[in-house]
C-alpha cells in the first residue's frame, strides 16, 4: 500500500509541477503582433526579360522591348541615336551582353 501511495503522490507532484510550465507558453501569443511569414527566396539562374530591358535602357536603347527569348539568349530591340538596334543578352545570371 505504501508503494501505491508513493507512486500516486509522485505522479500528482509531477502533474502539478508541469502545469505552470505549459500555461505561459499558451498565453505568450499576443494578438497585437502579426505572425512572421516565412518567405522562401529562390535563386535566379537565368536572365529575366525585365532585367534585360533595364540593362538595354541603361546602355542607351530607347523604346526597348523583348523580341525573342530562347534557352540561350534574350533579344531586346529598340532605338538608339542612329536608328533601330538590337541587343542580345545571354540567358544566364546577370544578363551579360553577347552582341550589340
Amino acid at each position: 500500500m505504501t508503494h501505491f501511495l508513493a507512486k500516486a503522490s509522485f505522479a500528482a507532484l509531477i502533474a502539478l509541477a508541469s502545469i505552470p510550465l505549459t500555461a505561459p507558453n499558451a498565453s505568450a501569443s499576443e494578438w497585437d503582433r502579426l505572425p512572421v511569414a516565412s518567405v522562401q527566396y529562390r535563386p535566379v539562374y537565368a536572365c529575366s526579360p525585365v532585367q534585360a530591358v533595364q540593362k538595354a535602357r541603361w546602355t542607351g536603347l530607347r523604346y526597348a522591348r523583348v523580341t525573342n527569348v530562347t534557352p540561350r539568349r534574350v533579344v531586346v530591340s529598340g532605338r538608339n541615336y542612329r536608328g533601330w538596334d538590337q541587343m542580345v543578352f545571354a540567358n544566364v545570371r546577370g544578363c551579360p551582353l553577347i552582341r550589340r
